[in-house]
């Protein structure tokens, strides 16, 4: 118990359950669990008549099969992949079940969608602690998950959004911060001064996908603001969204 103790600071690690919780991942990082949420109507997601964003080729490899190759590197051996049919078999045929690559990929089907919060409700029942929830059509290869998931333990909050400063705020999810705490949550506002935008990326809670809301930037995450439940980490990494085939281009810096 000394070591537990130890690390509890009543600043970030407020209590013994948290500190637990810390070592446990810190220890059992193997086990972490990752969610790939690629919804939505499936001509939507396509960037030429044979490829959709996640299974567009960077050199030999696709933004999906690169994702799993990073979250496998970063201790993520449970994964779901939650997409429509036809995506979901093509993604099949490129890695199976994800034992050549040392995981284990269940494949949740999505008949519809109302958006990204939807989507992740196909979860409920299946996660039972902290997960990781990535957008398919990211490309995060440079980012540090581990800082990302620790600061979420660490913080007192629901769920933890990966933040990166942008040129484009009005084509993003903007946030206003106060420390690491986010005070308010703006999907593509018209007009903004506010260059931080979120990534696509975030650490979350079971108790998430209660919330009500089809969209996650459009309803759940304001909430989660206005509650004082959403925290922020800021990161220099570069993460790039794939919605045309020169955003592949773009990518390929990030694969060498």
């Amino acid at each position: 118990m000394s070591d537990i103790d130890s690390i509890i600071d009543n600043i970030y690690v407020r209590n013994r359950s948290q500190a637990i919780e810390l070592l446990v991942n810190n220890a059992l990082g193997e086990n972490r669990v990752a969610v790939i949420l690629f919804g939505g109507e499936e001509t939507s997601l396509k960037i030429s008549e044979n490829q959709y964003r996640i299974t567009g080729k960077i050199d030999s490899s696709t933004v999906f099969e690169l994702a799993i190759k990073k979250l496998k590197e970063d201790g993520f051996k449970t994964i779901y992949a939650i997409s429509r049919h036809n995506i979901i078999t093509e993604l099949f045929k490129l890695v199976q079940n994800g034992s050549k690559y040392g995981v284990n990929i269940q494949y949740i089907e999505e008949k519809e969608s109302l958006g990204t919060a939807d989507s992740l409700r196909l979860l409920r029942g299946k996660v039972k602690t902290n997960f990781l929830v990535v957008y398919g059509d990211t490309i995060f290869t440079e980012v540090n998950m581990d800082e990302l998931w620790n600061e979420h333990i660490k913080r007192k909050g629901m769920t933890t959004l990966l933040l990166t400063t942008t040129p484009t705020p009005s084509k993003k999810g903007v946030v206003k911060i106060e420390g690491t705490k986010i005070l308010d949550f703006v999907q593509k506002p018209k007009d903004s001064d506010v260059y931080l935008g979120f990534s696509s990326i975030f650490v979350t809670q079971p108790e998430l996908l209660e919330y009500q809301g089809n969209s996650l930037e459009e309803q759940v995450f304001p909430i989660l603001a206005q509650k004082g439940l959403l925290n922020g980490y800021l990161s220099t990494s570069k993460v790039v969204k794939i919605h045309s085939l020169p955003d592949l281009k773009k990518a390929e810096h990030l694969v060498k």
